[in-house]
């Protein structure tokens, strides 16, 4: 069964584009023009990955209040922003939204394709794990690849799927330093550095929503990160 792609942008013409090309990739599309019509089709069937734009019609923020909608819904469905907004900023808010990447719209197709590509192959990669890495448990985190779930102190961390990977690459080398680079490669991400500080800094504030001793993430400076067992 081929997958299944929403893409919400006001400007008809774009939005078409990109649906073209996705299809001619093999995946099923469907379009929306505003925040209004994309919940009410994600109320009757979830995508499997959702490209948003920020900017939708009268809503000058309406990707951003969608995408914190979705993830409301489900919080490991892949989420893109496809935007022409390339402000720090605006990168910073959509992946604390909740976002799996930030593109802005001067990317090239086969780039952004890529993108969708890599996405979909960690999803499959999570769902069919190998079964030696079924189970990561590091002190108090554990990480359940089969359910794709992160556990800490026996509660359940909502991460998103690039969250899940990073964490996942970090605990498993539990006190190794892991260059951005690395956590890039390990996490099955193409993302900036500043993308990938972002994701962390996210990562770090669920953590500490739900153990605010939580001190687990060491940043190395001008290296990387390390996660440090919180029971060595």
């Amino acid at each position: 069964m081929s997958r299944r792609i929403a893409i919400v942008e006001d400007e008809a013409a774009i939005r078409e584009n990109y649906a073209a090309v996705l299809r001619r990739q093999g995946y099923q599309v469907a379009t929306y023009s505003n925040r209004r019509e994309a919940m009410g089709g994600f109320e009757q069937r979830l995508p499997d990955l959702a490209i948003i734009d920020i900017g939708l019609e009268d809503e000058i923020d309406g990707g951003f209040l969608l995408c914190q909608s979705l993830r409301g819904m489900s919080p490991t469905l892949p989420i893109i922003f496809l935007t022409a907004r390339d402000s720090d900023l605006d990168t910073v808010s959509g992946l604390r939204m909740g976002a799996d990447d930030y593109l802005t719209k001067d990317i090239s197709m086969p780039h952004m394709t890529a993108r969708i590509s890599a996405l979909f192959r960690r999803m499959e990669a999570l769902s069919q794990p190998d079964d030696k890495q079924q189970l990561v448990q590091c002190g108090s985190l554990s990480l359940d690849l089969n359910r794709m779930q992160a556990r800490w102190k026996d509660i359940a961390v909502d991460l998103t799927v690039t969250e899940f990977w990073m964490v996942h690459a970090l605990a498993r080398f539990a006190g190794h330093v892991k260059s951005r680079q690395h956590l890039m490669q390990d996490a099955r991400v193409v993302v900036d550095d500043s993308t990938i500080t972002s994701h962390i800094k996210r990562i770090r504030k669920k953590f500490v929503q739900m153990d605010a001793a939580f001190d687990c993430i060491d940043t190395v400076y001008g290296m990387g990160y390390r996660w440090t067992s919180d029971k060595d």
